[in-house]
């Protein structure tokens, strides 16, 4: 899963950077309103691909791992319902 996200974040900021690109290298010689409009667009970018790098999925299950207190984490496991054996 960490690899899908990785790879939609590496090509969300590379369409950032083309349009960067594309609006200051070629676009401006015909529409420089249109070249900042690229530009806007690609100012949103980057935090969206932040918001999708960062995002946790249904499978990952970061809120089990246990915290390393064992008192916290057998309150926790009291709390959800779950036996958890003692060590």
């Amino acid at each position: 899963m960490y690899a899908r996200r990785r790879h939609r974040y590496f090509a969300m900021m590379g369409t950032c950077i083309t349009l960067f690109v594309l609006a200051w290298g070629v676009v401006r010689l015909w529409s420089v309103p249109v070249a900042v409009g690229m530009c806007v667009v690609a100012m949103v970018i980057p935090p969206l691909a932040a918001m999708v790098a960062n995002r946790r999925g249904p499978e990952d299950r970061w809120w089990d791992d246990p915290s390393g207190d064992p008192q916290s984490d057998e309150w926790w496991d009291e709390l959800d319902g779950k036996k958890r054996p003692r060590q």
